[in-house]
């Protein structure tokens, strides 16, 4: 379809899933005046788990799309990134490298996964949301697409931006059959309250406890009077959502603080998952789909760039759709921008940190922007 001459209100545009990429899409679009829907398979949209940390170049894009102030209301800056030995003692020290031309932009604001998404609907209007609705297929007619969703439903859409996750059936039957790819880790989550956490986060600084194989990642949420602690072991179970005990836990700790030990057996509820990957997408478009975040590119935790990545595509294709004469043209630009740096990140994801390791931050080499 072309571009030129249309008023961007009269596109149609639909999304498939509700999570991080898919809201801060509709969010990004309605931004250049593009009115997207969003369809997701789950009847209420919630994230669990754990704390993220947003990146300068995310966090720019917030201040165009106008929920800038609410991201940071609901958030809190860290300065530096550690990571230190299972008893504690610090391996690195470093500030968060610079990935923009801004000199001290060297930073990343941390905040709960239930703030982040919750941000990016509130300023969506409700009758764009659309919940409880399960995508059956795609079909690709070129200049536009069908979506089927279970229950009969039927709609038309210039464009199809596919943010449905790392096991994306638009993905699979347009793009590549490659499955997820296990990493032989699990990740074991929670937020406890900052008075249970036996002060082992007392600032903002980001912690990574490393014994062995076993990474204990804690995230400060000072601003919530919380702490996001995640323990990531290696297992040979591959199930999505592995039932995991306490006690098992806690089992992987025995050479660590005690302080994280007593954190770990005191925590009733985690959320349990395997982590997998995606090897890199040949190809994320045609001329009427997209896919975006986890479905093009999803990635191991270990550089926190998941949600970061996906955010950044949303702001690319956003722009691009602004910019461009056709949707093909803009899809093209769209990957063309995004590939080179999340092939890259998909790279750097699947390196744990380790106690040998030179920096805290891998990504410095290829991505840091030296201030002139």
């Amino acid at each position: 379809m072309s571009l030129k001459g249309k008023n961007n209100s009269e596109l149609k545009v639909a999304i498939i899933g509700g999570g991080f990429g898919g809201a801060a899409a509709a969010v990004a679009l309605r931004s250049v005046g593009i009115k997207a829907d969003l369809y997701e398979q789950a009847p209420v949209i919630g994230e669990v788990g754990a704390g993220i940390g947003m990146r300068p170049p995310t966090v720019e894009f917030f201040k165009d799309w106008g929920i800038y102030d609410a991201m940071v209301s609901k958030s809190s800056v860290s300065e530096y990134m550690e990571v230190v030995t299972g008893k504690g003692e610090v391996v690195f020290r470093e500030r968060w490298p610079q990935l923009t031309d801004e000199p001290n932009a060297r930073w990343s604001r941390l905040i709960h996964r239930a703030d982040f998404i919750g941000t990016f609907l509130e300023h969506l209007p409700t009758e764009s949301i659309h919940l409880d609705h399960k995508c059956k297929s795609v079909i690709d007619y070129g200049d536009y697409a069908v979506v089927q969703f279970e229950g009969d439903k039927t709609i038309e859409a210039d464009l199809v931006i596919a943010a449905d996750g790392i096991r994306s059936n638009i993905r699979s039957k347009f793009f590549s059959d490659a499955e997820p790819v296990y990493s032989g880790t699990h990740a074991y989550r929670a937020v406890i309250d900052k008075e249970d956490s036996f002060d082992i986060a007392p600032d903002n600084t980001f912690r990574v406890w490393v014994e062995g194989d076993v990474n204990v990642y804690v995230l400060p949420l000072h601003h919530r009077n919380q702490i996001s602690f995640d323990v990531t072991v290696p297992s040979d179970d591959s199930s999505w959502a592995p039932e995991v005990e306490t006690k098992d836990i806690v089992k992987h700790l025995t050479n660590f603080d005690p302080r994280i030990q007593k954190v770990a057996e005191r925590i009733n509820d985690y959320t349990c998952r395997a982590l997998y990957d995606i090897d890199p997408v040949e190809r994320w478009t045609s001329n009427s789909i997209a896919l975006l975040g986890d479905a093009a590119h999803a990635m191991l935790h270990h550089q926190g760039q998941g949600a970061n990545q996906a955010i950044q595509d949303a702001g690319a294709l956003a722009e691009a759709l602004r910019d461009a004469d056709t949707i093909p043209q803009a899809l093209q630009r769209y990957q063309a921008r995004r590939k080179p740096v999340t092939d890259k990140y998909q790279e750097l994801s699947r390196l744990n940190p380790s106690e040998e390791n030179q920096t805290a931050f891998p990504e410095k080499e290829t991505f840091e922007r030296v201030a002139e």
